[in-house]
């Protein structure tokens, strides 16, 4: 290689230690994409700006596959835990067999992504198990239409639609209770990661003595966020949706709220409410209206400076 070379994009794969992994885009002057280590400028210590995985940057590359980088480019979104900016689809995975699907913490995970500009997916697995729970649960998603994938070894098709849905160059993220079977979801997916189940943490780097940091993987087409072990997104109180936002994450409500006699109405019983209405009427699944009238009583009482 040159010792001299033009800045060029590239998206952070991990950091460690103050270095910064960057790929840098396809094509680069090897027409191939490339590696680099990379620290950080030091005005974005001084602005409180920390490169995360997951950022596309514009870096300064050097010799030896060194370089620096010298931009952050706009996030679409950015999640404190796991540390990650930028992810398209947040992949949740619940199982109809042990542990049984809980759409509570489902809700709350469709809820948290819309909020924060991510778009959804439930993948339903194990659904040979009970084909019946498995129909009934995805058809609550579907209704809100949220995209459902229903998972089995009986089901080779809909594991090749599940494929399909990956796009290039996107960056996926997986949650769901541990069990659920999201390692051997991925190894079905993506044969050439090399997974074995139960063995995830361990073939990425994920031993009981390593560095948790968040790291991304060529999947498919795209990208797959690793979170250690691929468990679910540890939800906390950072992590709350405040009241007044909470309507606007279950997105089926949309077609309705504004239908509601009084404005600023909290679709919990008020005369006029026109989402409670089409609960009443079948248009909204019961079940996701119930979680949110439980998450409405979780943050009703909090205000946006207490978080």
């Amino acid at each position: 290689m040159s010792d001299s070379f033009a800045a060029c994009n590239g998206i952070i794969l991990k950091g460690i230690g103050g270095f910064y992994y960057v790929e840098a885009a396809e094509g680069f002057s090897l027409g191939e994409s490339v590696v680099f280590e990379c620290r950080a400028r030091g005005v974005f210590r001084k602005e409180n700006r920390k490169p995360l995985a997951g950022d596309l940057v514009v870096i300064q590359p050097e010799a030896g596959n060194k370089g620096t980088v010298i931009d952050i480019l706009p996030r679409k979104n950015e999640l404190k835990r796991p540390p990650v900016a930028n992810i398209d689809v947040l992949m949740i995975v619940s199982s109809v067999a042990v542990p049984s699907a809980n759409t509570l913490l489902i809700d709350k995970l469709t809820a948290f992504a819309c909020n924060r500009g991510i778009m959804p997916a439930v993948v339903v697995s194990k659904a040979d198990l009970d084909p019946r729970h498995a129909r009934s649960l995805a058809e609550i998603y579907e209704k809100s239409g949220i995209p459902v994938f229903i998972i089995s070894c009986e089901m080779p098709d809909e594991l090749e639609r599940l494929q399909g849905f990956f796009e290039k160059g996107k960056i996926y993220a997986f949650a769901g209770n541990s069990g659920t079977g999201k390692s051997t979801l991925i190894n079905r997916l993506d044969p050439s990661l090399g997974l074995e189940t139960g063995e995830v943490s361990e073939k990425l780097g994920r031993g009981r003595h390593t560095t948790r940091q968040v790291e991304l993987f060529h999947f498919l087409s795209g990208f797959l966020v690793d979170t250690p072990g691929f468990s679910s997104f540890e939800l906390d109180r950072t992590d709350l949706i405040l009241k007044e936002d909470l309507a606007d994450s279950f997105t089926e409500f949309a077609e309705y709220s504004g239908q509601c006699r009084f404005t600023g109405c909290a679709h919990l019983g008020e005369k006029g409410c026109a989402v409670c209405r089409a609960v009443d009427e079948g248009k909204i699944p019961r079940s996701r209206y119930k979680s949110y009238a439980a998450m409405y009583e979780e943050v009703k009482d909090i205000k946006e400076w207490q978080l």
